[in-house]
């Protein structure tokens, strides 16, 4: 039996190419950063604005995790890595590092 296409119809056929991955950045929240850590660092490394990163630092809190980004691993790994480098909150003594940040992949 033979196929049928429309003019102006293009077909996809099978082939063996594999998409890249897709990512999600999550901020975990802990009780060693104030709000204000997070609205700077978010600031910081996202370069988002104040309201924005106050909502985020809000999520954190509430929620235990924030997305912060969605894309490729490799372009994640480097906003991680800043994360992960920011260092410690000055305001709370028991602070001893930057906040953790995990890659997740995105459902498919």
């Amino acid at each position: 039996m033979a196929t049928v296409v429309n003019p102006g119809t293009r077909v996809l056929e099978d082939t063996d190419i594999e998409f890249e991955k897709i990512f999600h950045l999550v901020l975990l929240d802990d009780d060693d950063h104030t709000y204000q850590y997070v609205i700077e660092m978010v600031g910081a490394v996202f370069g988002y604005g104040r309201d924005k990163a106050f909502a985020i630092a809000c999520m954190v809190d509430n929620d235990g995790r924030a997305i912060l980004m969605t894309g490729r691993k490799s372009e994640l790994e480097l906003k991680q890595d800043q994360i992960h480098g920011y260092g410690a909150d000055p305001r709370m003594p028991q602070s001893a590092g930057s906040m953790s940040a995990v890659l997740e992949p995105v459902p498919q």
